[in-house]
């Protein structure tokens, strides 16, 4: 019988290294989404670890959040920042906007799971149509790197918003595959639910807590969990040290939501009210079918193109790296490390609100 690992490290030994070693001094980078919840932690760790950056671009079409954010992150005290407003959608503005730039990381997308099973060409034109528009940009402008988010919901999807994320997925690898003799690389950040974000479930429970009752979907649910600082260090890690090609994924904890609900409030009441169009009782990151090409890099795993053009042996010798069993999954529900009440009640203190207690009449 046909051995699919072993013909793939085959395919693969035959292609060349491409190593990049990498540096940020002097580069000029661009974020889409760039006022969203990730793209603020990311701009202010730029600022704060290489303040000699060429430029910082910060690219979105909401022109009160870039506002807002200027008051925060200022371009005259911090000279090489810009803002430039545009939709993604926008293929011309995007070029545009991504003259002389070095480095592209893409976080704008459209994510509310319910409102793209309502309105999914619109997620569609942003998610996809998008991301291309971010493709060929950074091919005709002469970019050197592009790092785009993706999401757990993108493995094995069976919500509109995972199938818009995992096609992006998709398009970012194949892009190196055409991309010439250009010194250009994509690569992708896959990871779970970040622990605060707007929209996510903490805040929410934090804010329906006051009236004593819960909504919860499934009891049985569980979910990734990762801090926004946790976030933004992986793409940078992946933007310092991709190769070419690659998925990253974190090794992160899990969580159940019923926990979750207790830790913010333990004296509510839990209310069962079935799972949303769309939802998942588990998140999966990784599928079996990934595990033939994924390879375990200590703290974080990578699922690498089918076929490399860089020898997976050099690869794996470089990382100290090793192939995962075939058969491997990493499963919200089947995961090894789980967040306790008490650690979910930390990590919300730590990343949510400095001022949180589970005792609700501290807050009402």
């Amino acid at each position: 019988p046909l051995d699919i690992q072993a013909l793939y490290i085959f395919l693969s030994l035959t292609k060349i290294e491409n190593p990049m070693s990498y540096t940020l001094n002097g580069k000029k980078i661009l974020v889409t989404g760039g006022t969203g919840s990730f793209g603020k932690k990311f701009v202010e760790l730029l600022i704060n670890r290489y303040p000699e950056l060429g430029r910082l671009v910060i690219y979105s079409r909401d022109e009160l959040k870039q506002f807002e954010m200027a008051q925060q992150f200022s371009p005259q005290k911090h000279k090489f920042l810009r803002y430039f407003i545009g939709d993604i959608r926008d293929g011309d503005r995007f070029k545009r906007a991504c003259e002389n730039i070095d480095i592209i990381i893409h976080a704008a997308a459209l994510k509310q799971v319910p409102t793209a099973e309502y309105n999914p060409f619109e997620c569609i034109k942003t998610n996809i149509l998008g991301a291309q528009n971010v493709i060929e940009a950074a091919l005709d402008c002469g970019v050197e790197k592009v790092v785009a988010l993706s999401t757990d919901k993108a493995a094995a999807p069976i919500n509109l918003y995972g199938a818009t994320k995992l096609c992006s997925d998709k398009l970012f690898i194949a892009a190196n595959n055409f991309r010439g003799n250009r010194e250009l690389s994509f690569s992708v950040v896959r990871y779970g639910n970040v622990m605060g974000s707007r929209g996510s479930v903490i805040p929410f429970f934090m804010k329906r807590r006051t009236e004593g009752v819960l909504p919860i979907t499934d009891p049985r649910m569980t979910r990734f969990n990762i801090s926004l600082e946790e976030g933004v260090e992986m793409v940078l890690y992946a933007l310092l040290n991709a190769w070419e090609g690659e998925i990253f994924v974190p090794k992160i904890p899990s969580y159940r939501i019923t926990d979750v609900a207790t830790a913010i409030c333990p004296d509510c009441e839990q209310k069962i009210v079935g799972i949303r169009p769309g939802e998942k009782i588990h998140e999966e990151m990784i599928t079996e079918a990934d595990s033939y090409t994924t390879v375990d890099l200590g703290k974080h795993y990578a699922i690498l193109p089918q076929v490399p053009i860089w020898s997976l042996e050099k690869y794996l010798d470089h990382f100290k790296a090793q192939m995962v069993p075939q058969g491997f999954k990493y499963n919200s529900g089947t995961n090894e490390e789980w967040l306790s009440v008490e650690d979910i009640r930390t990590l919300i203190k730590k990343h949510v609100d400095p001022n949180f207690s589970a005792n609700l009449s501290q807050r009402v």
